[in-house]
């Protein structure tokens, strides 16, 4: 095939060589060929580049063993025309690797040809996915694999949070190849393909008038364009004249156009100003500014080009890749470059005939292990791949474009902090989508049923109901404007066409464009819609009839306590007691006396607390500083019981038939659900066997009625809307009962991706914080817009509710019990130490009876006895407080036989109480009082 290129670069590159060749000794030279589509930009370009790589490597590498003589071919744009120039330089020129060819589908004919007679194939230009399919070692696709810029695109979808994107992609295997990797990443940022356009590349210009056309009745203005410049060229100057380059769309370009922006003229490029485009990103250096004007100035002396050249990045991985072969050729050394011939027969087609190169399998091991710093950056091939770079993000403008973000593996997306121009010379962000367009109205599918009519009901050929007025009240509330159609689902003789997950299907595969009714939402129906935000209550609860509770209520006062609560309180009660007495006793007359009265004085006190009627007056701090505390927690138990008696009493005069769903499952009771609800699911999960269907309050009535055993139910699962509408109709009669299963509530249902979701999810929100739903709830459910049920729950308080307040008594007890035998100890000490001086060879028991002796008796210093009138001395005698007398022997005689405080001797004038037994504090005030008497000074001091 004859060679076309200009006769100024074939003899300056032939003089080169010769220069070299002449400078290197004895190099030896390789063929290599190299198959373009040479009239093209990308052919053109990528021919100079790859001859002024090679002549720079090797005029800075004059000791290189080898050189790389190059075999020119023109594919002419023909797959066929690819493929005869493959084989032509195999058979004849013997070429050691191929530089080429341009497009995917003719590399993809070169591959095979390149496998069967092992001579690497590198291609610049083809980026196509598809020939990923190829395992050929021989195949090395240096330029980068269009579905590495994916994730970059679909960053940028997600940064916008546009819901909904249409494909546009030309009609061939350059634009089927990049489809899946599209729709496979937006769908991982959960965006949404609603529709794929499809232009093929001989296209007229009305037909692709008529496809932008369709594109516009769409509610989604997101547009993801993947097709060669030459076509792109064409669809945007139609967009542009049918007013799709205005505010509100938005473009964005792969690689494959926006690789081309610089190369374009300012005309194509004003009828794309607003789009975002992601190309590869070029690390600026000074080796790429020095050669880009050498390449300017050579390219521009060889091809007379009338206009300034741009040289973008095809040419750069043209450079690259040549670079890349000639450092592999040398590595592989300079001998042996020869071919294994077929063996020759009668009848053998051309590919038959194709030798086997010798140096194939080294050229491929050398180009795997090269890396370098390239015109591109930093150049390494991983399994036959140039390693994916980073993505720029840029606006097209007029001049080309402006970087706006940055893309890489690592960090994601990166903004430039610049604002982007969207179409329309606006600043402002696209919502992405717009409603209506073209006239479209809304289709709403509604569910068809008998029961509950006041959700949704069919009037006629109208809709009603409280669920499509909430709808037409969001649909209100947003700032444009949508045209709604209510169908009904339902079958030509009028009965519904299925259940509501039916009706949730219908909205999936496009049927309606949404659903509104009473719809729950639940996981499995969320798989194939979004729901918007719920507008009731949510939860799945059982109703049972109520029978009137008559049975125990005498001892209906003991219900407010729990049996745990009610053992401590009186275990406190009775402790409290006995603290108050410890610290009363020897002070106190009140808490002394026998031993009943002490118990009896002690649980008398304490009890009386409760209702604070206690009479006795305490005298010690530490026993008022207890009481205080535990005055707070009676206040504080008693009227938590008068509350839970009173709510007792008021509201547990009803009682439910069945309290929990475990009853159900032992009695193996019939249970009741609404026809067509996914409750159903739920209880045969929980493992509910005797199952009966209902479509109305007044059919459920029914059934509840009856009871199981008369062929109706005991109980009913149901939503918590449909019950409290049911309790409304039906007062008193029925009671929800502690099960609940929590759901998410009635919710609108839309397509997904559909951004109506989203918007109409808002403006419930306004409208159940406004007075609209109280309206709404009012027109329906009449006055009783609350829908209040009664439902069981216990109201008995539990020591769990109380044990911080028991906490805190305890210890203020035990700290107070401590700080009183602390203060009592150090005082007696004394006298506790005389009394086992006394008696020898005292044992622990001995000492703790004479403690407990000293502890009975009575604390005289206390201000409470010091009150009383002292013993008066008169003429040898002691005058009592009684005024009786007693001899001083008579009082010694007393004084040494008393060890308590009860006197059965009346005769020496003391009550049989003990109250004014007298002490060592006695003798001690006796002694001080009578110094006149060294008698009787002398017998208080052999008893003390």
């Amino acid at each position: 095939m004859k060679p076309n290129h200009g006769s100024h670069r074939a003899l300056w590159f032939i003089a080169g060589c010769m220069l070299l060749v002449a400078t290197a000794g004895e190099a030896q030279n390789v063929s290599v060929g190299v198959v373009l589509d040479m009239e093209t930009w990308v052919g053109k370009m990528g021919l100079s580049c790859i001859d002024m790589s090679l002549s720079e490597l090797y005029e800075a590498n004059p000791h290189y063993k080898t050189r790389v003589v190059l075999h020119r071919r023109d594919s002419a744009g023909d797959v066929v025309g690819a493929a005869a120039a493959a084989v032509d330089l195999i058979k004849n020129n013997k070429v050691e690797a191929i530089l080429g060819p341009t497009t995917w589908m003719q590399t993809n004919f070169v591959i095979k040809l390149a496998h069967k007679a092992h001579v690497p194939i590198l291609t610049f230009t083809a980026s196509s996915p598809a020939l990923a399919s190829h395992r050929s070692p021989y195949f090395f696709r240096l330029t980068q694999n269009d579905s590495a810029q994916v994730t970059a695109i679909s960053a940028l979808v997600k940064a916008y949070n546009w819901r909904q994107v249409v494909l546009i992609f030309q009609d061939d295997e350059f634009g089927d190849g990049m489809l899946p990797y599209l729709i496979d990443a937006l769908q991982g940022v959960n965006a949404r393909v609603p529709y794929q356009s499809i232009i093929d590349p001989t296209a007229t210009e009305d037909q692709i008038e008529e496809e932008l056309y369709k594109l516009m009745t769409m509610p989604t203005r997101v547009f993801l364009v993947h097709m060669l410049p030459s076509l792109a060229i064409r669809l945007f100057a139609k967009a542009n004249e049918i007013g799709m380059m205005r505010e509100g769309y938005v473009w964005i370009l792969t690689d494959a156009t926006t690789n081309l922006l610089d190369s374009m003229s300012s005309s194509v490029l004003k009828s794309m100003e607003g789009a975002l485009g992601v190309r590869t990103y070029v690390p600026k250096s000074m080796e790429l500014d020095r050669f880009k004007i050498k390449w300017k100035r050579e390219f521009v002396m060889e091809n007379s080009v009338p206009n300034d050249p741009y040289l973008d990045i095809f040419g750069l991985w043209a450079y690259d890749a040549a670079r890349a072969l000639a450092i592999a050729v040398e590595k592989t050394g300079a001998k042996n470059f020869t071919f294994e011939n077929p063996n020759r027969g009668q009848n053998l087609t051309d590919l038959q005939t194709l030798g086997v190169s010798r140096k194939g399998e080294k050229i491929v091991e050398a180009l795997s292990k090269t890396k370098f710093m390239g015109l591109t950056g930093n150049y390494e091939i991983v399994n036959g791949q140039l390693q994916s770079a980073e993505f720029e993000i840029v606006n097209v403008n007029s001049n080309g474009g402006n970087r706006v973000g940055f893309w890489n593996p690592e960090k994601g997306l990166l903004s430039n902090n610049m604002t982007v121009i969207w179409p329309g010379n606006t600043a402002a962000v696209p919502k992405g989508w717009e409603f209506p367009t073209a006239g479209k109205r809304l289709r709403i599918g509604v569910p068809v049923k008998k029961g509950y009519s006041e959700f949704m009901r069919l009037k006629g050929k109208e809709v009603e109901g409280y669920c499509k007025d909430v709808f037409d009240a969001a649909i209100e509330m947003l700032s444009y404007v949508v045209s709604v159609d209510y169908i009904p689902f339902a079958l030509p003789n009028g009965s519904s066409a299925g259940s509501y997950d039916d009706l949730i299907m219908q909205v999936h595969k496009g049927v309606y464009d949404g659903a509104v009714g009473d719809i729950t939402i639940v996981a499995n129906r969320s798989k194939y819609v979004d729901f918007t935000l719920p507008f009731t209550d949510s939860g799945v609860s059982m109703v049972v009839p109520t029978k009137a509770n008559s049975m125990n209520r005498a001892w209906l006062f003991l219900k407010p306590l729990t049996v745990g609560l009610w053992i401590t309180s009186l275990c406190f009660f009775i402790f409290m007691g006995f603290v108050v007495w410890i610290l009363e006793h020897r002070i106190n007359p009140t808490f002394r006396g026998p031993p009943s009265n002490h118990i009896g004085t002690s649980l008398w006190y304490s009890f009386c607390t409760m209702v604070f009627a206690q009479r006795e007056t305490l005298i010690s701090n530490l026993a008022r500083f207890v009481v205080v505390i535990w005055f707070f927690v009676m206040f504080v138990l008693t009227q938590s019981y008068t509350a839970s008696l009173t709510s007792l009493l008021t509201v547990q005069q009803l009682q439910p038939t069945i309290t929990n769903i475990n009853e159900l499952l032992m009695k193996q009771s019939w249970v009741g659900y609404l026809d067509g609800s996914f409750v159903w699911g739920l209880l045969t999960s929980v493992g509910i066997k005797n199952l009966k269907s209902y479509r109305s309050p007044e059919e459920l009535d029914k059934l509840l009625k009856l009871g199981g055993s008369n062929g109706g139910i005991d109980a009913a699962f149901d939503e918590t809307p449909y019950i409290k509408l049911f309790l409304s109709k039906f007062p008193n009669k029925y009671i929800t009962a502690d099960f609940t299963y929590k759901t998410d509530g009635f919710g609108f249902a839309f397509s997904i991706g559909s951004p109506l979701a989203a918007d109409i999810s808002k403006a419930v929100l306004n409208v159940r914080e406004s007075e609209k739903m109280n309206q709404l709830q009012m027109k329906w459910f009449g006055e009783d817009n609350s829908w209040s049920s009664v439902k069981v729950t216990s109201s008995r308080l539990s020591l769990s509710n109380f044990w911080g307040l028991f906490l805190i008594v305890g210890i203020a007890a035990i700290i107070s019990l401590f700080i009183y035998f602390f203060i009592f100890l150090r005082k007696e000490l004394h006298m506790l130490r005389n009394t086992t001086t006394e008696a020898s060879n005292s044992s622990i028991r001995s000492k703790i009876r004479a403690l407990l002796r000293i502890y009975d008796n009575r604390d005289l210093t206390s201000h409470t006895f010091r009150k009383s009138n002292p013993p008066q001395v008169v003429d040898n005698k002691i005058q009592a407080n009684h005024g009786d007398s007693v001899g001083a022997s008579s009082s010694s005689n007393y004084l040494l036989s008393s060890s308590n405080d009860s006197i059965h001797d009346t005769n020496h004038g003391f009550s049989k109480s003990g109250d004014l037994s007298p002490s060592n504090q006695d003798v001690e005030t006796s002694i001080r009082r009578t110094k006149s008497f060294p008698k009787m000074r002398s017998i208080l001091r052999d008893f003390r």
